[in-house]
């Protein structure tokens, strides 16, 4: 696991300067402590730091071919480079050390960008081939591993796994993109199709590029995708051991490593799976490590124990409370751009308990994406089997009207909140989605808007690239749609995006068997029956998994990662809560109205409402500018 850099002259072939790729690179030298490289050519730059996972000694980057006609700058992990590497000496490669990078030069020369499809792993890699005058760049399935790029005064391209990596470079200038704000006031986060900063843009998930010196950059191509577009047959028992044996070949296939491995352990379902499978496939306890809170309502530990007395484990615990957000700073500046998923903070937490004992951590995230697990997606399947037998006509009127007239019950589970219910069956599955996904619907992000941002953002709203994502899904049903957004859209963009950060913050390298391709490629063909039943998500998951956890794992209410916000804004961070008002980067810039985000926190503060998410995208977003030197 590492952290790339380079530059890259799509024009004349201007001489690199070495120390400008160092800079980059010692902007992001917290994701590869252990070595650091860099390599030029004319025209081109490439800069790497390395935290060593396997071949410890033995794979310094950059790393030449055997023939010295490519160059390699590589962040990720191959699983399956054993098996290609002996497919490669088969036909002719030569290699020179034990580990994974080697093998995707290799890769590269027999198959050229046909390589991607036979990696399995997470990565993003830049290559240079000497003898094309071409720069590869490409970014695994998923996309677990981030790649930044920009285009600069200069004509020159430049790229980085983290935004600071670019700033990092003298001609990158930060200039805020209001349809970000636009964007991040509707989700918590920056999607993957924009940045905060003008001119930046992040390569997207399953797609590369190839970069040629006598030509304009080149756009992305999507090399990978998922479809839901088929149905796979066969009984319960058939499809429940089919999908535990792609569990299994998720975990192990990511326990292979030359370090210290151990797992997070919240409770729930998906990481007491993991550390079900890795126990199974080690001889040695796993090293579990579990984060809980001082607000009884949302701590898990008690789950956790339960799985780590179950199976053994080497068990370390440490819990957060409202003192940690003296951290929210170094939060800021751990994601460089604002990012309000609060949850980021204790996976900090746990990322850096688990780096007191290992260098790799096993997650349990993308099951939820893949087989339906998130309560959004049952409200949706069954608002979806509603939106079937009530036609529009129907639908539009009677459902909005009653969406508009029912009062606002932020304190209620979602299952009581009327309106948002009636708000979503007056819309067609796609909006009603976009609906339950936003923080903020539209009304209520202009509401806060200066008149400046208003200006600025048009007639842009947030929502329509994610209807626009589900409208065009390979899928066959609603279910299907949502579900391949949540995989190509919040994935990448929130849960992928704070794993990432957070654990190379520390230097630790996380890794995600429940997103294998495979297993995800596999969960996309399960009937609707098999994903939900009733009211259980991911139920075929959980059906598989009743040999090794208990139903007081895996049938329990859906929790989640959630940090006390609303507590925390009523009590110790009030006067965090109203400082939102007077921020000079947030009002100043005509971007929001004072009067109203006094109102927002002033109700939160009093119980009259719950703005707890709301008012901590507010602190993040105005943490994050700062840093960027804005406003």
């Amino acid at each position: 696991m590492c952290g790339i850099a380079g530059i890259f002259h799509c024009g004349t072939p201007k001489p690199v300067e070495p120390h400008r790729v160092g800079r980059m690179c010692d902007a992001i030298a917290h994701r590869g402590p252990d070595g650091a490289g860099v390599w030029t050519g004319p025209g081109v730059g490439l800069g790497h730091r390395r935290l060593s996972i396997i071949d410890l000694a033995g794979s310094p980057q950059p790393m030449h071919s055997v023939d010295g006609r490519a160059v390699l700058v590589f962040n990720g992990e191959i699983y399956n480079f054993r098996a290609l590497r002996r497919e490669l000496e088969g036909q002719g490669a030569k290699f020179r050390t034990d580990g994974d990078s080697e093998t995707i030069l290799a890769a590269w020369q027999r198959w050229g960008p046909d390589c991607l499809s036979r990696l399995e792993g997470m990565f993003a890699f830049a290559l240079y081939d000497c003898d094309r005058r071409q720069l590869f760049l490409a970014r695994d399935r998923l996309g677990v591993k981030p790649l930044f790029t920009a285009t600069l005064s200069d004509g020159s391209l430049i790229f980085a796994s983290e935004l600071k990596g670019l700033l990092a470079h003298p001609l990158m200038r930060s200039q805020v993109d209001p349809l970000a704000i636009e964007d991040y006031m509707t989700w918590g986060y920056v999607p993957d199709h924009r940045s905060i900063l003008k001119g930046v843009e992040k390569l997207p998930a399953g797609h590369f590029r190839l970069l040629d010196h006598d030509r304009p950059p080149a756009p992305p191509r999507r090399w990978w995708d998922v479809s839901f577009e088929t149905r796979a047959k066969g009984s319960v028992a058939d499809q429940s051991a089919e999908l535990l044996h792609h569990l299994r070949e998720g975990v192990s296939s990511r326990m292979v490593a030359d370090v210290p491995l151990g797992a997070f352990l919240s409770g729930g379902v998906d990481s007491s799976s993991v550390v079900a499978l890795m126990s199974e496939a080690s001889r040695d306890p796993v090293t579990s490590c579990s984060i809980g809170f001082d607000v009884a309502e949302v701590d898990e530990t008690s789950h956790a124990r339960l799985v780590a007395e179950r199976f053994g484990t080497d068990h370390r615990e440490r819990i957060v409370s409202p003192g940690d957000v003296a951290d929210l700073d170094r939060i800021a500046g751990i994601f460089d751009e604002p990012f309000a998923d609060a949850s980021a903070l204790p996976t900090l937490r746990v990322c850096e308990l688990a780096r007191d004992s290992v260098t790799v951590a096993l997650s349990g995230d993308g099951a939820d994406e893949a087989l339906a697990g998130y309560r959004r997606q049952v409200f949706h399947h069954r608002e979806e089997q509603a939106r079937a037998v009530l036609p529009q006509a129907l639908r539009g009127p009677v459902f909005g009207t009653l969406g508009k007239i029912w009062p606002k019950a932020d304190w209620a589970p979602r299952p009581l909140r009327a309106k948002t219910t009636f708000l979503s069956l007056a819309e067609d599955g796609a909006a009603g989605y976009a609906r339950a996904l936003a923080i903020l619907d539209a009304k209520a992000r202009a509401h806060l808007y200066g008149d400046t941002l208003l200006r600025e953002r048009g007639e842009y709203r947030a929502e329509d690239r994610l209807i626009e994502t589900m409208d065009r899904a390979p899928a066959r049903s609603g279910l299907d749609a949502a579900q391949y957004a949540d995989l190509t859209f919040w994935l990448p963009g929130d849960i992928l995006t704070k794993v990432d950060r957070t654990s190379m913050a520390v230097g630790l390298e996380a890794r995600e068997p429940l997103l294998d391709h495979r297993l995800i490629e596999y969960a996309a063909t399960l009937p609707e029956s098999r994903r939900i039943r009733g009211r259980q998500g991911k139920w075929l998951m959980k059906h598989a998994m009743e040999r090794y956890l208990p139903d007081e794992i895996l049938y329990r209410p859906k929790q989640g990662f959630v940090t006390p916000l609303a507590e925390w804004f009523r009590g110790p961070l009030a006067g965090m809560a109203r400082g939102v008002a007077r921020s000079e980067v947030l009002v100043g810039t005509g971007w929001f109205d004072r009067a109203a985000l006094s109102r927002l926190a002033e109700r939160h503060i009093s119980g009259a409402s719950d703005n707890g998410r709301v008012l901590y995208q507010l602190v993040m977003l105005e943490k994050s500018l700062a840093r960027l030197g804005i406003g």
